[in-house]
């Protein structure tokens, strides 16, 4: 799977409202776009670090690389793409792709030798 990510940076409090319609409508584009298997907004809280650059991430999840650069070259990713640059000013966003690669359940290896003989022999034992 692959992911194209749309990073929107921090702007002061006054510009939140407009940010919010400007999104509101870009996204509103998005949601348009062929073959999207899935979409997520993120809302950045902060970090343990202290001060983070990004207010929302918007994620958009396509089947493979071919997939997406057809949904991008299609008319409505044309008119998506066009509307990010014209309703949010340059250096207030960053965009890229991403592969994503997800595992279901796993598990911690055992941390010490007498772990991994006792996971070994209950493995054996069922």
């Amino acid at each position: 799977m692959i992911k194209f990510m749309v990073l929107f940076h921090k702007g002061d409090l006054l510009a939140q409202s407009r940010f919010e319609s400007a999104y509101n409508d870009f996204l509103a584009l998005i949601e348009r776009m062929p073959n999207i298997e899935r979409r997520q907004v993120v809302n950045v809280l902060g970090s343990p670090l202290g001060a983070v650059p990004y207010n929302r991430i918007l994620e958009i999840y396509f089947k493979d690389k071919a997939t997406l650069e057809a949904s991008l070259k299609s008319p409505t990713g044309q008119e998506a793409g066009s509307e990010l640059s014209r309703r949010f000013k340059p250096g207030t966003y960053e965009t890229l792709f991403a592969e994503v690669y997800e595992e279901a359940g796993g598990s911690t290896p055992p941390t010490n030798s007498a772990d991994a003989t006792n996971n070994a022999k209950a493995k054996d034992e069922n």
